[in-house]
Parts: C-alpha cells; sequence; structure tokens
C-alpha cells in the first residue's frame, strides 16, 4: 500500500521520527539541500503536517500544499499554528494534552524549589571549593514554608501543580478567565489583586493575543520584593523587560523561568543575573514522555486517515464536523 506523504518542517524527537518513518511516507525541511524545490516536489501529495511545537505553521506554510488535511502538534501548546486560518481551510489541528501533565508538575515543582533555595547557587559553592575554604552556605532568604502560590491558569498541567503545592502543605489560590467547577482553590477574578495577596506566581498558560504580557510591571510591582515569578507556560505572558528590571533592582526576590518570547535566542540580560534560574524549555523533556507524546501524534494522523477522526483535536478544529 502506497504510504501517505506528511511534512515535518522541523526536527523531531528521534523515537517519533522512527515510528513516522515507518507509518507514512515523511519529508524533513529542515534537512532538505534544498527546502524551495523539495516542497515544489512534494506539495500536491502532501496531507498532514507533523510539527514539533516550535516552527510556526502559518498561514503562507498551510497554503503550499493544496491537499492538506490535517496538523498533528507534538505537544499541548499549539500558539504557533494559525488556526483560525486551518479552520477556515477545512483542516483538522491536534495536540498532546495530558500525557505530559504530571512530567511537565514534576518539572515545575523542581524549578520553584531550586528558585526558592538558590539550589544552583548551593551547588556552585560545593563545587568550586568555597565550602571546604570557607565553611558552610549560609542560610538563604527564600524558603516555601512561609508562602502562599498563586496559579496563573489553572488547566490541566496547573491542576497538576496545585496537587503537588497541596501535599507540601502551600496554600494555593489561582487567576484564570473563569472561576472552575469543583476545585477548592480560591478564585481571584483578577490577577492584580491576586498578586498583591500572595508572593509567588507559577504561570502556566498558552501562548497568543489574549495571555501576552498578562503579567506586567504593575503584577510584578503588586507581588513585592519577596515575590518569585516561576514561568512554564510560554515566555510572552510576561513583559520580559518589566520583569528584568525588577529582578536587576531586586524589586523581585527571584524567578525561575523554562519559557522565553525570543527562545532559544534569550534576552542576554537574564544571563548576568544572580537571581533567576534559567532553564531550555524542557519541562516535558524526558524520553518517557516524549516517547508518549510522540506516539499521541503519531496516533492522531493515523485514527484521521483510517477514520477520519481525530483522536485530541484542539478546542477551535472544526471538530466535530456540522
Amino acid at each position: 500500500m502506497t504510504k501517505i506523504d506528511i511534512v515535518l518542517p522541523e526536527k523531531i524527537f528521534a523515537g517519533t521520527r522512527a515510528t513516522l518513518e515507518k507509518e507514512f511516507a515523511p519529508h524533513f525541511l529542515a534537512e532538505a539541500a534544498d527546502r524551495e524545490a523539495l516542497i515544489a516536489q512534494i506539495a500536491p501529495r502532501v496531507r498532514a503536517i507533523a510539527r514539533g511545537n516550535h516552527i510556526a505553521i502559518d498561514r503562507a506554510l498551510i497554503d503550499r500544499f493544496p491537499n492538506l488535511e490535517i496538523i498533528s502538534v507534538f505537544g499541548v501548546g499549539y500558539d504557533g499554528v494559525d488556526v483560525a486560518y486551518a479552520r477556515e481551510r477545512g483542516l483538522v489541528v491536534t495536540n498532546t494534552p495530558d500525557v505530559l501533565n504530571e512530567e511537565v508538575a514534576d518539572y515545575t515543582i523542581g524549578l520553584l524549589v531550586m528558585t526558592a533555595r538558590e539550589l544552583l547557587r548551593a551547588e556552585r559553592y560545593l563545587r568550586d571549593g568555597s565550602w571546604a575554604r570557607l565553611g558552610q552556605f549560609a542560610p538563604v532568604p527564600g524558603s516555601l514554608r512561609d508562602r502562599t502560590v498563586g496559579m496563573v491558569g489553572l488547566g490541566r498541567i496547573g491542576l497538576a501543580i496545585a496537587r503537588r503545592l497541596e501535599a507540601m502543605r502551600i496554600p494555593v489560590v489561582y487567576h484564570a478567565r473563569h472561576a472552575r467547577a469543583g476545585v477548592a482553590y480560591r478564585y481571584y477574578a483578577s490577577l492584580l489583586e491576586m498578586a498583591a495577596d500572595v508572593d509567588t506566581l507559577i504561570v502556566a498558560v498558552p501562548g497568543g493575543a489574549a495571555t501576552r504580557h498578562l503579567v506586567d510591571a504593575e503584577i510584578l510591582a503588586a507581588l513585592g520584593r519577596r515575590g518569585l515569578v516561576i514561568n512554564i507556560g510560554r515566555g510572552s505572558a510576561i513583559d520580559e523587560e518589566a520583569l528584568i528590571r525588577a529582578l536587576e533592582t531586586h524589586a523581585l526576590q527571584g524567578a525561575g523561568l523554562d519559557v522565553f518570547a525570543t527562545e532559544p535566542a534569550i534576552d542576554p540580560r537574564f544571563l548576568a543575573l544572580d537571581n533567576v534560574v534559567l532553564l531550555p524549555h524542557s519541562g516535558s523533556a524526558s524520553q518517557v514522555t516524549h516517547g508518549a507524546m510522540g506516539q499521541l501524534l503519531v496516533d492522531n494522523l493515523k485514527s484521521w486517515f483510517s477514520s477520519g477522526r481525530p483522536l485530541t483535536p484542539v478546542p477551535e478544529t472544526p471538530w466535530p464536523r456540522v
């Protein structure tokens, strides 16, 4: 049987690549000696795009493939996909929710502890010989014992984080567009009011115009000098100019960032700060979880082409058909 042609605009997890090569006829644009020539050659045959969750899938790229049916995204975030235009074209867009919730929540707690307790600085103190030379590492000002965490966003990942914080006996409140049914945590309709009442924000919202600079200078000022900001959502959700200024002037105690507005080329001013933990957008990056995400990406494609049904369509996608 002839395999269905699909396009991958960027690199993807090796295990997922192997599965795609077994099930489909994939074309890797990032590896093409002449990208435009490859697109021109395969465009009429391509029925799917498999996206690795970083490169933009915009109108211009979508229009290169006249027989495109589905865009399957590796990851829960899909703000780089022009879903409005995909819907206009009648295309299905899928992502990989749920299979990464627990992994990202574990990682977020690790980032929070690293930031509050300055664990990177403590490790450097040991590695550079300071412990042996100067004596015990001095107590740090940060602790989780006297904090209240305000969750910015309480979706699947946010709930998984909140459960862990609750088990750690850290009070949790949250801000979202709407109160969530069946949740006991206190809800704030105003992010500014929540920031004034807590000392720690964990940002777990998707990207896009609706959340751009949601955490701005006013929110950071309300958080105060003991404030910690953890971002595992999207870099665009925080006004990085305001955040850098607050960290440079110690208007905040610290920040832990896994995502950035211009990643992977982050603002170099972050690198000069000693009160921020910087990680390379790797919240889900374990082999186990990337394997599960990749399998769901593949399963969405297989389900679509075998039965005409996507497994995990994003809310904006035209499904079910009307």
